[in-house]
């Protein structure tokens, strides 16, 4: 049996000790209100290693930060360690102390005793204690082994794939063109402007929907570094960041934009005889199978519906454009970086869920906002005139039963903007509003306000007395307890009613996740590291994600969050040369047998097969990987190492522990 003690006392001598300061944070209350704080200073001032050990009530201020850096430098200190919260928020800043000290970052070591004693045992306060204890102390001895690492440099292309051209992959391209950056566009669809392109009248600008498209595709023409590539998708990723290797199916249009002639496609237009539900109208009319959605879109050609298209040859007879003999084509790019702005998809209401698809007269947001911007006089659904419209809230949104449990933010403000519309444009409207509490922030409030103004009614009912929708003849009731009115029972017979439905992830998203290896939050839409810290920025390197991809927004905050994107991947660019983490994985030869475990078990596809003289091996890509360690514990000759989190650093942790 080893005699452990001996092995760590020849651990610890085999370097000259170490100069290390320990931070002890009080998280303003957050650890300090469970962890005696003081107590594991104390506990941990009398290791061999530890020169300073202090107390801070904010690790993270900038005041703090400056005293660290004076303690590095007044005392020469080999590395940090900062007991606080969690990595995830912190450790970039406090690499970034050491590195303003002039010290080598990765000789910094986190501890988390906030989400991992502080709040894990705050029933415990004398266990939450001990526990801070041991995680400081297991810091302490990684730090013995921490080693000054160097970065990876890889050469990088300047150049940019934007996947989506609706509003937030349009807005990122012109901002990343006009920082000098070369910028693919790809949109999945024939024409770019994504859902905006939809609408007439929007609730944050007077603009309408095809105004505001337009004005930003004349924008994209402007920068000759933008490349535009409609009715394409991304099917293969591979490379890392700095050389991403995409390859890109291009769909055909079946249509020469050389021998384009604006009228000749119009004939041909209208002498299809192939009509099909029109999505771009939610299904509410119907359109050709060679089509524009409308007059002003871009581009300006149309495209063949090749699925439905019946090549009966009556399009070919009127317009020489119309070609057949297009075939699908494959292209391969490689850019440095990607940004995902693929946008949502409007939650489609379960069948009889208030009525859905078993009335009808009931019919989604998204389809009364078209009813609205495509007549004039009267409003009028399957030949009724409208007078009555009840608005049910939350359909797909805070759902009590179902996975869409959070808040689409955007949806109140949109259905009060399509009520008070509907009123202006047509005068004899009354709006019901069956709601479980209003969420227009901001400005928007300004908009209720409006909406009360004109007469609109109010109706509030808690998550177990939702409104109810039945059919009494040819009438349509919905139905509510009214908290407002100390639960009385409303009843209102509705012309139309409309399901306020939420957003929802694209149905897409799986198949343009797992070809990016994205993750996902608890709601399905793509996850950001932090929320605040790194709002864009994914957890694969030089891929951001922008837009209603990452969660329910309006306009104003898709457009933000596009620029943000924008700005970090020109940041990532700009030099032209790259730094990647050195914390990887590493493969000795001499012991790797080449069984292809660890290929199997990595998530990232870092790992390849090659040929080590007459041996076949692992190697590892470590613009690829990402140090997660899955690869570690399937090999059984124990031929993978982790920079930074060897058998001996781990060793001394457990030990620490013990």
């Amino acid at each position: 049996m080893v005699n452990r003690e001996i092995v760590n006392k020849e651990k610890v001598m085999e370097k000259k000790p170490k100069k290390i300061g320990v931070y002890i944070c009080h998280c303003g209350g957050n650890i300090s209100d469970y962890v005696d704080v003081e107590k594991v200073r104390q506990s941990v001032e009398g290791e061999d290693i530890v020169f300073i050990a202090k107390t801070t009530m904010f690790a993270c201020s900038d005041a703090n930060q400056r005293d660290m850096v004076e303690d590095i430098k007044a005392n020469e200190l080999d590395g940090v360690i900062v007991a606080s919260c969690s990595p995830k928020l912190h450790q970039l800043t406090f690499r970034n102390v050491s590195i303003r000290a002039d010290l080598n970052k990765y000789t910094y070591v986190h501890a988390n005793i906030r989400e991992q004693a502080s709040w894990a045992h705050s029933d415990n306060k004398m266990g939450a204690t001990e526990k801070a204890i041991h995680l400081v102390k297991a810091a302490i001895a990684k730090s013995r082994y921490a080693e000054a690492l160097e970065t990876n440099k890889i050469k990088a292309k300047k150049a940019v794939a934007v996947i989506g051209a609706g509003v937030a992959g349009i807005k990122a391209a012109i901002s990343l063109a006009e920082k000098d950056t070369e910028v693919i566009l790809i949109e999945k669809e024939a024409f770019v402007g994504g859902r905006v392109a939809q609408w007439d009248s929007l609730s944050t600008t007077t603009e309408t929907g095809k105004e505001m498209v337009k004005r930003l595709y004349n924008e994209l023409l402007k920068h000759e570094n933008i490349t535009i590539m409609t009715n394409c998708e991304v099917v293969e990723n591979k490379g890392s960041v700095g050389n991403i290797e995409l390859k890109i199916k291009k769909t055909p249009r079946f249509i020469k934009a050389s021998t384009c002639h604006p009228d000749d496609l119009k004939r041909a237009i209208e002498v299809c005889p192939v009509e099909v539900p029109d999505e771009f109208n939610f299904r509410l009319s119907n359109r050709k199978a060679i089509y524009k959605n409308y007059p002003s879109e871009y581009p300006q050609i149309p495209v063949i519906d090749i699925k439905h298209c019946t090549r009966c040859g009556e399009c070919e007879k009127v317009c020489k454009a119309i070609d057949f003999s297009e075939k699908e084509e494959m292209i391969d790019i490689t850019v440095g970086s990607v940004l995902m702005a693929t946008g949502f998809d409007s939650y489609t209401p379960a069948y009889g869920e208030f009525g859905y698809a078993t009335s009808d007269n009931v019919i989604t947001l998204p389809q009364f906002k078209r009813l609205i911007d495509t007549q004039f006089d009267k409003l009028v659904y399957k030949g009724k005139v409208v007078k009555n419209v009840a608005y049910i809230y939350c359909v797909g949104s805070r759902q009590t039963d179902g996975e869409n449990t959070y808040c689409s933010r955007n949806c109140c403000t949109s259905t009060i903007h399509a009520a008070v519309t509907a009123k202006q444009k047509f005068g004899d409207i009354t709006n019901y509003h069956f709601n479980r509490g209003l969420r227009t922030y901001g400005k928007q409030e300004i908009l209720y306000a409006d909406s009360l103004r004109g007469g609109d009614i109010y109706f509030q009912s808690y998550e177990d007395g939702l409104p109810t929708v039945t059919n009494e003849g040819n009438k349509t009731i919905v139905k509510v307890n009214d908290v407002l009115t100390n639960n009385r029972e409303i009843e209102v017979e509705a012309d139309l009613v409309v399901l306020v439905t939420g957003m929802v992830p694209r149905s897409d998203n799986n198949s343009i996740g797992s070809l990016f290896k994205l993750p996902k939050g608890r709601d399905k839409f793509f996850n950001e590291v932090h929320m605040k810290l790194r709002p864009v920025e994914t957890v694969i390197d030089g891929i951001t994600i922008a837009g209603a991809c990452q969660g329910p927004k309006n306009i104003a905050e898709s457009v933000n969050s596009a620029l943000s994107a924008s700005t970090k991947c020109y940041s990532i660019l700009s030099k032209g040369e790259l730094e990647t983490d050195p914390l990887v994985a590493t493969i000795d030869p001499e012991i790797c047998t080449w069984c292809g475990a660890c290929e199997e078990a990595c998530p990232f596809d870092a790992i390849l097969k090659v040929e080590n003289g007459k041996k076949t091996i692992a190697e590892i890509n470590n613009t690829v990987c990402k140090g997660c360690g899955m690869c570690a514990p399937v090999c059984e000759p124990d031929a993978v190492n982790l920079i930074a989190c060897s058998s001996k650093e781990i060793m001394s942790m457990i030990d620490a522990l013990s």
